[in-house]
């Protein structure tokens, strides 16, 4: 009777060890792929039941998976000497997009080469993080006064130039990856308490001159949806509607009304969280969140196990970032923060944004894989 347990517990421990070989840590790839499942499931119902769409964005989960891969063979010390590089050549597409790049939507966010349109802000969200933990790597921690401004002005440029295309989503997400890695580094609690002061201070300058109208008005629907309940509160009513009416355990799946009489927008996209809600209730909902707890305190496991200042710096902030997303997201669907056109990480239709993430996961794989190396 205890062969089988035996034959069991030898390729559990062969399949590890494949995993282990290939720069894998097998914890976070099966939590990524828990999680993937799971976003194709409800894509099938939020996306009308169309296998197409699910087929779409499995090829796509299938691009992002080989990015993490592909990124996860680069040895930490490559990516450390790259880091500067890829930093400025980062920073020189976006000042090519605000001078030369495709307009969509009243926003003037791609690059056309041609062979492929991208968003060079994409990209910014891994580069960020990268030049701030290859600059704070090699400086005395915690950090001091003049390193800390050397480091806003890192985050600031990046953040400055996507939120004039303008993409205050994408902004957000890359002032935060760069904000992480000071945070990480010691950042001194006079410090964090006076950036806190002077970002409060800022909002009426934000307001009067950077905010477009839209924006505004977006900052100002969160404070009442009801005072345009047909137009700019749409989204949010329907969405806390969604979400309340799906109850404890929710109305199964493939049965919401909101999302399934199309009184949801956005509801593959944006506000898919809405649609989970409200077919699994609040009690899928916490599973859900359990699921991307999971990933995000795997990563700061890899963080704190990293070897150097380098390592555990960029792949704490990889996971807070992560975090952030997931945030923001849910966020705005439940009506606290303003919509800002943040995916649900992994689980949102679409692409750019899922194939940066795996690529980041890459990275924390790396991480973790030098970790291994050196213990050998």
């Amino acid at each position: 009777m205890a062969k089988p347990g035996l034959f069991e517990s030898e390729y559990h421990s062969r399949t590890a060890s494949i995993l282990r070989g290939m720069h894998l840590d097998p914890l976070l790839l099966v939590g990524l792929l828990l999680l993937t499942a799971a976003g194709l499931g409800i894509l099938y119902s939020a996306g009308d039941q169309s296998l197409a769409l699910v087929q779409k964005q499995g090829i796509r989960l299938g691009l992002a998976f080989l990015m993490m891969l592909l990124v996860a063979q680069i040895p930490q010390h490559q990516l450390y000497l790259w880091t500067p590089w890829v930093y400025g050549f980062g920073i020189v597409l976006l000042l090519l997009v605000m001078i030369a790049g495709d307009v969509g939507k009243g926003a003037q966010r791609w690059l056309d080469l041609y062979v492929i349109r991208f968003q060079p802000s994409e990209m910014m969200k891994l580069l960020t993080p990268m030049m701030l933990a290859w600059f704070l790597s090699e400086k005395p921690m915690p950090p001091r006064f003049p390193t800390l401004m050397m480091a806003a002005a890192l985050i600031l440029a990046p953040t400055l130039l996507i939120a004039r295309q303008p993409d205050l989503g994408t902004a957000l997400l890359v002032a935060s990856a760069g904000f992480f890695v000071v945070f990480l580094a010691g950042l001194p609690w006079k410090a964090l308490f006076g950036t806190l002061f002077v970002a409060l201070g800022s909002i009426p300058v934000l307001w009067r001159f950077f905010m477009h109208d839209y924006q505004k008005q977006r900052v100002l629907t969160l404070l009442n949806p009801e005072s345009d309940p047909l137009g700019s509160g749409y989204h949010i009513i329907q969405s806390k509607i969604a979400i309340g009416s799906g109850g404890l355990f929710g109305k199964g799946w493939l049965n919401g009304t909101q999302s399934q009489l199309d009184f949801l927008p956005e509801r593959s996209t944006d506000f898919i969280y809405a649609v989970f809600a409200e077919e699994f209730g609040i009690m899928g909902a916490i599973v859900l969140l359990a699921l991307y707890a999971f990933i995000i305190l795997r990563g700061l496991v890899i963080a704190t196990r990293a070897q150097d200042a380098y390592g555990r710096l960029l792949a704490g902030s990889l996971s807070l970032t992560f975090f952030v997303y997931l945030f923001v997201n849910v966020g705005m669907v439940s009506g606290i923060l303003p919509v800002v056109g943040v995916p649900l990480p992994l689980v949102s239709y679409g692409g750019t944004s899922m194939v940066t993430l795996m690529a980041g996961f890459g990275m924390l794989m790396s991480i973790n894989a030098n970790k291994r190396l050196l213990v050998r």
